[in-house]
């Protein structure tokens, strides 16, 4: 009978092994590597812009707004797409009538519709505004 702490050494020794390849691969870099700290190398990438001005500069929140209502409509679409592909084979594998599928797509649908007003109504995405809600 093997002791219960032994039962746990793989999993112990696959954990060092990761972290052991990656202080491995991170050591091997810094002796491979040059390190000619110029001045183009040190500053900061802008996609070729030149920076202007102070990086801490308040931004509208209607940036972040729109950054989550894409990834919550995203989500969206990554539930659709498995649903939509089996739902001729939904009542065989449910074992429930054949429109529980759709029935439950439309109420899903039904919450992301309220939200999609709610988002409406509050003007998230209108960008028209002026700008004093900066």
């Amino acid at each position: 009978m093997i002791p219960y702490h032994w039962q746990y050494l793989s999993l112990f020794l696959q954990i060092l092994a990761a972290f052991g390849l990656g202080a491995v691969m991170v050591v091997a870099s810094w002796f491979v590597g040059r390190h000619r700290n110029t001045p183009v190398k040190l500053a900061a990438y802008e996609c070729g812009i030149v920076a202007v001005g102070d990086a801490r500069q308040r931004f509208s929140v209607r940036f972040y707004m729109v950054a989550m209502l894409f990834i919550l409509f995203d989500v969206e679409a990554v539930f659709m797409m498995p649903w939509a592909v089996v739902y001729r084979k939904l009542p065989a594998l449910t074992g429930c009538s054949k429109f529980f599928g759709f029935w439950e797509m439309l109420v899903y649908l039904g919450f992301v519709a309220v939200g999609l007003y709610y988002i409406v109504r509050k003007g998230i995405l209108n960008w028209s505004q002026d700008k004093a809600d900066l």
